[in-house]
């Protein structure tokens, strides 16, 4: 069963009011935390909901599943963020279909989706997706990698370099979390002090929302707490 317009609508109040609490709480000018609603395996009604709440960027992990909503809902207003893992022989849809990819990791990526991007369209703003806790099990570049990767990816023109993403391993208290954050906001201060132009780090989630935003992050990526299970 879908929950209610009413549901979503409070549930997206509720997270947005969240982060206003968070960004007044450690000094975070208001409203500069952008929310990514994460709406992958949810369907097209629940996006339409959020939207007509005011949401405006969602993310998705899965191409084909993405694809059908983006045509599905037919909205130009609508900011599509490709959260996922990237395979070769998906990035050509990928980079015609979403304004963010979030997860380039990789010289040969970048390059494809350089390459693949649609003329008519705006460059394509991507985040590259560090490894920050270096599990083996994780997808993204070692931070030492970084600097290398974003040189690349400054020289294509088709391509907009926004800032870094990252998961980290789950930590037990906040403090724990706050510290791989930590490590990927320095990581962005030093590719600025290299010359690489970056306004963005996309992280934090559900459980670890207030970590994030504590250590810089200005976007997070919510979605059951805003739609409900997945299906």
């Amino acid at each position: 069963m879908l929950p209610s317009q009413t549901s979503v609508q409070d549930n997206l109040n509720a997270v947005l009011s969240l982060i206003h609490t968070y960004e007044a709480r450690y000094g975070r000018n208001e409203n500069s935390v952008a929310l990514l609603a994460v709406s992958k395996s949810q369907p097209a009604e629940k996006i339409l909901t959020a939207f007509d709440a005011g949401q405006r960027r969602f993310g998705e992990n899965y191409l084909q599943e993405a694809l059908e909503k983006i045509e599905t809902l037919n909205q130009p207003d609508i900011e599509w963020h490709f959260i996922g893992p990237l395979q070769s022989n998906k990035l050509k849809k990928i980079a015609a279909h979403f304004h963010w990819v979030h997860t380039v990791a990789s010289v040969k990526h970048a390059q494809f989706l350089n390459e693949e991007r649609p003329a008519q369209l705006p460059p394509l703003n991507i985040c590259l997706q560090i490894n920050i806790s270096r599990e083996a099990t994780k997808s993204g570049i070692p931070a030492d990698e970084a600097l290398t990767l974003a040189k690349a990816c400054q020289a294509f023109p088709r391509l907009r370099l926004r800032g870094l993403m990252c998961i980290p391993s789950a930590k037990k208290n906040l403090t724990e979390q706050r510290q791989d954050f930590q490590k990927l906001s320095d990581l962005q201060l030093i590719l600025i002090e290299n010359g690489i132009n970056l306004d963005t780090l996309s992280m934090g989630m559900s459980d670890d929302l207030e970590a994030a935003i504590a250590e810089g992050a200005t976007m997070v990526r919510i979605g059951t707490k805003i739609f409900g299970s997945r299906r």
